[in-house]
């Protein structure tokens, strides 16, 4: 995992949780300044304190709450799809302008390892319609596995599907995929998300037949910088 050529201010809404608050380790690792966000500051705080025994001199992560995570340059939504939608619209007024990287998977307990799609069949795409053209919507990081991300002396053997409608907020996340420590891949428009939300549950399925932590993707055929 290399560090940032550019600093930048990230804040993750669900940093408390697993996946948000891997991704945001890993960005403070990499020299970014991170904070996260939760419901309740407390609860963010507390999970920044968890966070900041990782890293051992290698940054610093804050918590704080949702709205403090929002004011930040680059904003990450890593929620449960059931508070998806509520979550980013209590903050549509700290979005407006900002590129929203949205985590979420459409999961539909307990069938988790079956895909279900919601109507429309992206949440990704249902997000950006209700917040608007204000803010740029990106789809990133839902194959990446939880498991590993805390660990930082672990590659994360996963690649990351990077859909938008903006060509430039997608390289910016193909960005923070490298300073996480795996390769990002522009994939094409916001309503390709579909693939990558209903592809989550097929490796969960795969996850469990063959008893592992972490199946990832991996784009074959493509020159890697």
């Amino acid at each position: 995992m290399s560090m940032a050529t550019e600093k930048l201010s990230i804040g993750v809404i669900g940093g408390s949780g697993q996946e948000g608050g891997g991704l945001a380790l890993r960005w403070a690792a990499a020299g970014h300044d991170v904070i996260i966000g939760s419901r309740t500051a407390e609860k963010a705080q507390e999970a920044a304190q968890k966070l900041n025994t990782l890293l051992v001199g290698r940054g610093q992560l804050r918590g704080g709450s949702n709205a403090e995570a929002a004011a930040q340059a680059i904003v990450v939504l890593a929620v449960p799809f059931a508070v998806q939608l509520a979550t980013a619209e209590a903050l549509r007024e700290q979005l407006a302008g900002k590129i929203l990287v949205d985590v979420t998977v459409p999961l539909v307990p307990p069938k988790v390892s079956r895909a279900q799609l919601p109507v429309g069949g992206s949440a990704v795409v249902t997000l950006q319609r209700t917040l608007g053209e204000a803010v740029k919507v990106v789809s990133a990081f839902q194959n990446v596995s939880a498991a590993h991300l805390k660990d930082l002396a672990h590659h994360v053997d996963c690649d990351v599907l990077v859909c938008g409608d903006d060509a430039a907020a997608r390289e910016t996340v193909i960005g923070l995929a490298r300073d996480a420590g795996m390769h990002g891949w522009h994939a094409g428009v916001l309503a390709n998300s579909a693939a990558a939300e209903a592809l989550t549950s097929v490796l969960i399925a795969i996850n469990q037949r063959y008893k592992v932590p972490g199946a990832g993707i991996r784009i074959t055929g493509v020159p890697r910088d």
